[in-house]
């Protein structure tokens, strides 16, 4: 087990190179100038030389590159162009927000998703079962940006249920319509995959040879059953919880919410390269750590599974 995690850790930095390589060279080949994009009407060539001059953008590829990972190596993910400020400062005024709205809606997700599908799987075949795998269809078909304008337009604007956007805080009414959104996609998502598992695993000659030994039906299901088919599904919440600091983009754009996923759509229109490479980078290690935990925790579940 040790040596699989120190062989992890060691691929990280490598992984982390590929990627910030690749989101580099797309950002330096790649069409629109962020220098002509940031000083839109008032732009001028003669100054726009002087500011990419100033900004290191004239120089080769390499040599701007090699200058971005050492400072990434001394903290220093660099200063954005739009903004003006470093970009530690723009992503820690806003990490905490994405997280805390992301973290919300995983956890409200997966405790009414996971229980939902398993009630789907013991009532196979019965209306309970026909309900929840329709409500599942709809949580899968409707795109968040879809059903983002419709909540706001029932809650916010027709009856003023709830305030259209902002943010107070976790607690604040604010919050209640970009939680219900993200919750929705991922209750399908847990609803679908548990119901699959558990049909799966309900077969299995363990299940039966527990119900045969006189075990009542709930000890079946959650301790022999659903233990077994809780491992696909951590593979799910690893990848969920990868994106908590990547923040989302569609929700925190609809809503006015000052979070990474709402920084990052107003960076990718602005050319906002560094920033851009911040998030990306950022994003990378918690999707790597994220996997990491995923795998320590199928010997947790699973003690049959080992790594040399």
């Amino acid at each position: 087990m040790i040596r699989h995690l120190l062989r992890r850790l060691l691929w990280l930095p490598v992984l982390l190179l590929i990627v910030t390589m690749i989101t580099y060279a797309l950002g330096f080949y790649g069409p629109g100038d962020p220098v002509k994009i940031v000083m839109g009407q008032r732009y001028d060539p003669e100054t726009a030389d002087r500011v990419r001059h100033e900004l290191g953008l004239d120089r080769p590829f390499f040599i701007q590159y090699g200058d971005y990972v050492w400072g990434l190596l001394h903290g220093d993910l660099g200063k954005s162009i739009k903004y003006r400020r470093p970009v530690i400062d723009l992503i820690k005024s806003r990490l905490w927000v994405s997280f805390q709205l992301n973290a919300a809606a995983l956890v409200l997700g997966v405790f009414a998703g996971i229980p939902l599908g398993v009630l789907a799987a013991i009532r196979h075949h019965t209306w309970v079962d026909y309900v929840i795998v329709t409500g599942t269809v709809a949580g899968i078909s409707f795109p968040t940006f879809v059903v983002a304008p419709i909540l706001l337009w029932f809650l916010a604007a027709r009856f003023r249920i709830l305030p259209p956007g902002g943010w107070d805080g976790l607690l604040s009414t604010k919050a209640v319509m970009p939680i219900i959104v993200l919750t929705m996609g991922i209750v399908a998502v847990f609803v679908r995959q548990t119901r699959a598992n558990m049909l799966e695993v309900v077969g299995q000659d363990y299940v039966r040879t527990a119900r045969s030994k006189g075990l009542a039906e709930r000890a079946v299901v959650i301790v022999h059953a659903l233990r077994n088919a809780l491992i696909p599904l951590l593979t799910i919440f690893g990848l969920m919880v990868g994106g908590l600091v990547g923040g989302t983009f569609i929700v925190e754009t609809i809503f006015g919410i000052p979070g990474i996923g709402r920084l990052g759509v107003q960076s990718f229109f602005a050319r906002d390269y560094p920033v851009i490479m911040a998030l990306t980078t950022l994003i990378a290690v918690a999707y790597a750590l994220a996997n990491l935990f995923v795998d320590l925790g199928y010997s947790i579940i699973d003690p049959r599974i080992r790594y040399g």
